[in-house]
This record gives C-alpha cells, sequence and structure tokens, in this order.
C-alpha cells in the first residue's frame, strides 16, 4: 500500500488574496459561464474561502485580509491589568471614604442630639 504525503497547509498573502478576489470579480462581470469555477479549480480554492475572503473585505478592508496570529487574543496587556487593578482599588477608596464621611455626619447629629438633650437634664437634677 503506497501512502500519500500530505501536502502543508496553504497561505495566502493579502495580496494574493486580493488578486484573487479582484480576478472573480472580473469573472463574474465578464458574463462568461463557468469562468468563476474554472478560476476556482485553476487557483485551487473553494468557493467557501472566497466568500470568506469577499466578507473579509468588505467588512475591514483591505487590512482584514492580512494574516491573523491563531488563537484567543489577549484581553489586556500588564499596562492594562496594572490600570484595571488601580482603578479598583480607587474605587474601594472612595467607597471607604463614602462611609467614613457618613459615620462622621452621624456622630455630629449624634452629639447634637445629645448634647442639646444632656445640658437640659443636668440642669434639671
Amino acid at each position: 500500500m503506497e501512502s500519500v504525503p500530505t501536502r502543508p497547509k496553504r497561505s495566502f498573502a493579502a495580496a494574493e488574496k486580493l488578486r484573487i478576489v479582484k480576478r472573480a470579480d472580473a469573472c463574474l462581470a465578464s458574463g462568461e459561464r463557468g469562468a468563476l469555477e474554472a478560476m476556482l479549480r485553476e487557483e485551487g480554492i473553494y468557493s467557501s474561502l472566497l466568500s470568506a475572503w469577499r466578507t473579509q473585505l468588505g467588512a475591514r478592508g483591505v487590512g482584514g485580509l492580512e494574516a491573523r496570529k491563531p488563537g484567543r487574543k489577549p484581553t489586556m496587556d500588564a499596562k492594562d491589568r496594572r490600570n484595571a487593578e488601580l482603578m479598583k482599588r480607587n474605587a474601594d477608596l472612595e467607597r471607604q471614604l463614602h462611609v467614613a464621611k457618613v459615620l462622621l455626619e452621624l456622630q455630629k447629629k449624634a452629639h447634637e442630639v445629645l448634647g442639646a438633650v444632656l445640658p437640659s437634664s443636668d440642669g434639671e437634677s
């Protein structure tokens, strides 16, 4: 049994993708029957790949055709993580300051109430 060596995965540069999309558009504009299918066979690509490239081109322009690194994109770099940490700490400190201000106001009111009640009770005794 003879095994067929696997070919490496093909990758296309942005310029090549743009060239193929423009060529496909020209094939469609020509009105010639089967021109697009012949071009796809010649280039060795599927129509779904051409459709994906058109979507990328329409959504993000020529820059959308650029190759991107595979995998999950980091949500934050070190600077963003530090900034988020400081924002959280700032929010905690602001909350603590608010609680302290409310307690001071409560103490002032209690002192006024008790201060007004105590002298009158001491004077009557």
